[in-house]
């Protein structure tokens, strides 16, 4: 079935509502996302015109996304999970049953072959100084973070360019989790009709895609300050020709990652740096005047416009080891 912008909206209201809350409240703070890293890091992107993405078994996202299926797993073995089924059966005879093992089946791959890049909310106030929690997380002993501008993050398309997507991370417990999944079964039930004019496979590919998003972007309520959105790719799932393997040494590991081009596409702009870059914050560090002016230096040389304006140094107090 074709879906229409309009039905993209409407289907995020029912299956997706932290989504759909989560992307208005960043589009009203200004849009914009941050990613916090190295200034090595960082130069590597910037120089390269490049983002990489890791897959979460190399990471240490592996024993959040392992929260996720927790939480799932809870969710399905008591009254939400009921409660979610019963919806769906309402939609199509045996639709959970026949979801439940669709999600099971891709399981293994979802384990295996997911790749991310993580990325921050990025609040107005934070515009000078940045996030000290993310500071001390992130930032080692030369702390940058490079300021985007989030239109990409947020773009609706009935036909994805990159097949790469993106998602808010919900910090929930499991009782929460469950909370969500009662909200969405007493959606499906309030637009049965609707539904069901979307024809039972769409349904099953939209269930499934929210469960997996749920599992891969669920984490401890403990890490609710990072305010983290996801970019997610799934090579096997949602091949993509703008994404290419590559074998990196991160720390000491040989791993494969995803290489993604900071480009533009027909069909979809703001990817490039120019666009792309709102500003970069270098944070806490020996020498920041000193590291400023190399970014400084590293903006012009790929061409971005103005680039003094670009680069803030900010003076969060954070002591360095």
């Amino acid at each position: 079935m074709s879906l229409s912008l309009e039905d993209l909206d409407r289907i995020t209201h029912i299956f997706l509502p932290y989504t759909e809350l989560k992307t208005r409240e960043v589009t009203s703070s200004g849009g914009r996302f941050v990613y916090y890293t190295t200034a090595e890091t960082a130069t590597s992107i910037l120089r390269n015109k490049q983002f990489w993405m890791r897959n979460t078994a190399a990471m240490n996202d592996y024993l959040e996304v392992e929260h996720g299926f927790e939480c799932l797993n809870a969710s399905y073995a008591s009254s939400p999970g009921i409660a979610l089924n019963a919806a769906l059966n309402t939609c199509f005879s045996d639709l959970a049953v026949e979801v439940q093992d669709f999600f099971y089946e891709w399981l293994p791959s979802i384990r295996r072959d997911t790749y991310i890049t993580c990325m921050s909310e990025h609040l107005r106030s934070e515009d000078q100084h940045g996030r000290l929690s993310m500071w001390r997380a992130y930032g080692e002993r030369t702390g940058v973070a490079l300021v985007l501008n989030g239109a990409v993050m947020v773009r609706k398309s009935t036909e994805p360019v990159l097949n790469i997507f993106s998602s808010p991370v919900a910090y929930l417990n499991p009782e929460d989790f469950g909370a969500e999944v009662e909200k969405i079964a007493n959606n499906i039930v309030t637009e049965v009709d609707y539904i069901k004019s979307l024809g039972r496979e769409t349904v099953k590919q939209t269930v499934f895609q929210m469960l997996r998003f749920a599992v891969l972007c669920t984490k401890h309520p403990g890490f609710h300050e990072e305010k983290e959105w996801r970019v997610i790719a799934s090579p096997v799932m949602h091949p993509s020709q703008h994404a290419n393997f590559a074998v990196e040494v991160i720390r000491g590991t040989p791993q494969e990652v995803l290489r993604v081009d900071l480009k533009n596409h027909p069909g979809l702009v703001g990817l490039a740096l120019p666009e792309l870059l709102d500003r970069i914050i270098i944070g806490p560090c020996q020498f920041p005047n000193m590291v400023g002016a190399a970014f400084r230096r590293l903006l012009q040389e790929v061409g971005v416009p103005e680039a003094e304006k670009k680069i803030i140094i900010s003076d969060i107090p954070l002591r360095q080891p």
